[in-house]
Parts: C-alpha cells; sequence; structure tokens
C-alpha cells in the first residue's frame, strides 16, 4: 500500500504556503480556482514530459531536427507546445564534437513549456557562477563525465532567449518509437548537466 500521511503532521513548508493561501485568498487577491488552475497546469500539461517529446521526435524525424535547430520556437510550437518562458526558443545540440550546457548567470530564466519550473540547483549562485568559469568541473560534479575530446559550450538564457539542450541520441535505440524514446530523455539531459 502507497505510503499514507494523513496522519503525520505537514511540513513547515506545507503550512506556510497554506497560512499565505488563505491570507491572499481573504484578502480578495488571489482566486482560489485560479490557483487550482495553475497547480493543474504544472502537473499535466507543462513540463519535462514536453521537452521529451520534442527530443524524441528531433531523433525519429530528421525533418523536424533540422526545422528545430534552425527555429526552435515554431518547431516546438508544431507539437502544440507554447507559453510564457517559451517565446524565443533556441535549440542547441549535443554531437561527437560538442557538449552544450545551459545556465542563467542572472537569475534563473528557464525555458518553463518544455522543461516546467527550474530545480533549485539551476537557480543557486554556485551552479550560476561556476558553471561559466569551469563547466567541466561542474559537470564531473554533478556525475557528466565530457570526454576531453568534445568542446563544452555554456549558452547563458535571459529573458530575450531560453535554450534547450538536444542530446545525442543514445546507441541501440534504433527501432524504438518516439514514445519509448522520451521516456529515455530527462530533464537534466536537456539542461546538459547529463548524458541521456
Amino acid at each position: 500500500m502507497a505510503s499514507h500521511k494523513h496522519n503525520q503532521p505537514e511540513s513547515e513548508m506545507a503550512l506556510r504556503v497554506k497560512a499565505i493561501e488563505q491570507l491572499l485568498t481573504e484578502k480578495g487577491l488571489v482566486d482560489p480556482n485560479g490557483i487550482d488552475k495553475l497547480v493543474e497546469l504544472y502537473e499535466t500539461r507543462v513540463g519535462p514530459h514536453n521537452g521529451a517529446r520534442v527530443v524524441a521526435k528531433a531523433w525519429s524525424d530528421p525533418d523536424f531536427r533540422a526545422r528545430l535547430l534552425e527555429n526552435g520556437t515554431d518547431a516546438i510550437g508544431e507539437l502544440g507546445i507554447s507559453g510564457v518562458q517559451g517565446e524565443n526558443m533556441v535549440v542547441v545540440e549535443n554531437t561527437d564534437a560538442v557538449h552544450n550546457v545551459v545556465v542563467c548567470t542572472l537569475c534563473s530564466c528557464y525555458p518553463w513549456p518544455v522543461l516546467g519550473l527550474p530545480p533549485r540547483w539551476y537557480k543557486s549562485p554556485p551552479y550560476r557562477s561556476r558553471v561559466v568559469r569551469e563547466p567541466r568541473a561542474v559537470l564531473d560534479e554533478m556525475g557528466c563525465d565530457v570526454p576531453a575530446r568534445k568542446e563544452v559550450r555554456v549558452w547563458d538564457s535571459s529573458a530575450e532567449i531560453r535554450y534547450l539542450v538536444l542530446p545525442q541520441r543514445p546507441s541501440g535505440t534504433d527501432g524504438k518509437s518516439e514514445e519509448e524514446l522520451a521516456n529515455m530523455v530527462t530533464r537534466d539531459g536537456m539542461i546538459g548537466v547529463a548524458e541521456v
């Protein structure tokens, strides 16, 4: 049976969020139905599963891959994926010669429609500052071993441009369906801090 936490006290963070939501609702500053719709949006329609669909499609369809690398925003839009923080997407491709990694040195600019909300480490000052200065060391610490023969390119997202890494298709995946391929793709692989 799945863990049942109804008898356990809620975390301090959960209680704090509830208190803030109740206060904002009582003051008429937020609509609880709007909050529910926003939560539903991020639980079901926005997130790395969208990015995984984009990557799997690019691995399976050379014409789509070409369009994706030419104009990420339009190609991603072909799959019905768009929205705030994804208006100007650039897709960079990992190859045998190049490994790409994404950061936002100013804050936490991130392509929400294809990756969801950014992970905590992506927003942390150490990641944001170090991955620019010593990307190989940061990638190594995160478990991503990039061979010395590969060039590492760091892309700095901004309010104007958001980047998505197109990982290399793993060997031995010929014949797999797009759905099977999408299940292999990870959020970290699309940021460039992990191999797929």
